[in-house]
């Protein structure tokens, strides 16, 4: 690992800078190799990911009778008509040679009594397809491999204790980063020149007060690249996750969507399996409406609690040891006790919109994982679609960039003015996160969406720190999207548009400048522009 005195890049500049040590940052790392690559992250290597909390696996049809056509099939259809469904394929038949590299790269997945890879079945997949490590333990089986190799190749320089505050741009090229020293109050920024620029940073599920997601997923890419001017796709699309544990824990833990595959129901604090009434596929249905469910169970005062007394029972601690784990600690026993559970902020579909090579709006920059936009999930995503995204787009940016020959950067870059590094006030951050979970949550409506918008252009104005300010901007991008989609489709739901609007199944691509323009006719009661005008 690295020191703060390499920090020095004035002399020779940077080739490939990659920010983010999740999956997508390190496996694309690896796939440059022998090429020179710096990895840049807040956490020490591996911790702060979202990926080493993934629990179900990576969705991959290796099974025999299973297809990509009908992997690609089911992620359209839970898409809700915003799939962009040559992505969605590709991404089906390129799973199994991604699958193969992370076996070379030392992942233990489950294997069957003939050596094949077992699979399991998760929610809205017509087949068994789910990679998996442990039953729920695939997340930090792949992380720690991956860093292990990551740490075996030389060609990898890790810098860990930085995080990216702002990309450095020569009109719409990225030309570099501007890092700060994490945990600090006050430090002077350090400016990086780079030929090529791949943000990794994860998702935005920390802007919810209640979230699956580590404190580091706070869209702090998605900012700084909106910030940039690069275009931003679909940030309307929130997944929640409907069984995330609620034991007093922040982040909360999550009990795995492989339950359910398993048998596990869904019941109220009457005994009730309120689901049945609600979709055909009961507990299997696709996450949006199962969240749903959920949420109303509890707004209902009924409660919600996920029920593995008689599908899994004493196996309970073999099969699922992490979600056991977490709720023993808690004082729960699921094995004998129905699990509390509520909808908790998962997974963002929207991201920084790229092609099918993972390259951004801007050139120089490149973008994976979950600050990403790639069309595949659509409104709606797939369970254990999010680490295949992941790796296959990884691989193709690993690909795009190792054939390129690059300019070296050209003479001194100025830090930019940023706001000091000062912490993030406490009382702010949770105004901001009550807020989200409030009106930019499960069920949204128009005023709501309206007040949040207003409050998170005041925040983004006045932010006195990097972090608030990266905060407001992600939330802001979300809430506006979420104002200006008049109707209710997949994981955006608006109980003030209830339906699905056929004329509206288009996605979302958005600048900073559209945000602010509608917050901006928001705060002065100006006549709102229409939901699409004000996204062209």
């Amino acid at each position: 690992m690295s020191t703060p005195s390499d920090l020095d890049f004035a002399h020779n500049g940077t080739d490939v800078v990659i920010v983010g040590g999740g999956l997508a940052g390190l496996f694309c790392a690896l796939k440059l190799a022998p090429r020179p690559v710096t990895v840049i992250t807040a956490a020490p290597l591996g911790e702060g990911a979202s990926t080493a909390w993934a629990q179900g696996g990576i969705a991959a049809a290796v099974a025999e009778g299973d297809s990509a056509e009908s992997h690609a099939a089911d992620t359209i259809a839970v898409g809700a008509g915003l799939v962009d469904e040559a992505v969605a394929l590709e991404l089906a038949r390129e799973a199994g040679p991604r699958i193969h590299d992370l076996l070379q790269y030392g992942v233990p997945f489950d294997r069957d009594l003939e050596g094949r890879l077992a699979v399991s079945r998760e929610a809205a997949h017509s087949a068994r397809r789910i990679v998996h490590v442990r039953g729920d333990m695939a997340g930090k089986a792949i992380i720690t491999a991956l860093i292990e190799a990551v740490r075996n190749t030389p060609s990898i320089k890790v810098i860990e204790g930085y995080f990216a505050e702002a990309l450095l741009t020569d009109g719409d090229t990225v030309v570099g980063l501007q890092l700060r020293k994490a945990g600090l109050a006050i430090t002077r920024p350090v400016t990086m020149p780079a030929r090529a620029v791949v943000l990794a940073t994860g998702g935005i599920g920390h802007l919810y007060a209640v979230t699956t997601n580590p404190v580091e997923a706070s869209g702090l890419g998605l900012a700084i690249a909106a910030r940039a001017g690069a275009l931003i796709a679909d940030p309307e699309f929130v997944q929640f996750h409907p069984t995330a544990i609620m034991v007093g824990r922040d982040p909360a833990p999550l009990a795995t969507e492989a339950l359910r595959g398993e048998g596990a129901t869904l019941i109220n604090g009457d005994g009730e399996r309120f689901m049945l009434a609600r979709h055909p596929l009961a507990e299997l249905a696709p996450r949006d409406i199962v969240a749903r469910g959920v949420f109303a169970e509890i707004a209902a005062g009924r409660g919600a609690f996920l029920d593995a007394r008689t599908a899994l029972g004493a196996h309970f601690a073999a099969e699922f040891p992490t979600v056991y784990e977490s709720c023993i600690a808690e004082g729960v026993d699921p094995a004998t006790q129905p699990i509390p559970i509520a909808p908790a902020a998962h997974y963002h579909m929207g991201g920084i919109a790229v092609d099918m090579h993972g390259r951004s709006s801007l050139r120089g920059l490149w973008a994976a994982g979950e600050v990403s936009c790639t069309g595949a999930h659509g409104a709606n995503r797939l369970a254990s679609n999010s680490l295949l995204e992941a790796v296959v787009y990884a691989g193709r940016i690993a690909e795009d960039i190792g054939g390129r020959e690059f300019a070296a950067p050209s003479g001194k870059i100025d830090a930019l003015p940023m706001a000091r590094n000062a912490a993030l006030g406490a009382a702010q951050e949770a105004e901001l996160r009550q807020l989200m979970s409030g009106n930019v949550g499960v069920i949204r409506n128009g005023d709501g969406l309206a007040a949040a918008v207003r409050r998170f252009a005041a925040m983004e104005a006045s932010a006195t720190s990097t972090a608030m300010l990266n905060m407001a901007t992600t939330a802001l991008l979300v809430s506006t999207a979420a104002w200006a989609r008049l109707e209710s489709r997949g994981a955006h739901y608006r109980s003030d548009y209830p339906s699905e609007n056929p004329t509206s199944a288009e996605r979302t691509m958005t600048t900073l400048a559209d945000a602010r323009a509608i917050a901006a006719s928001l705060a002065d009661a100006a006549p709102a522009p229409t939901a699409r005008q004000a996204l062209v």
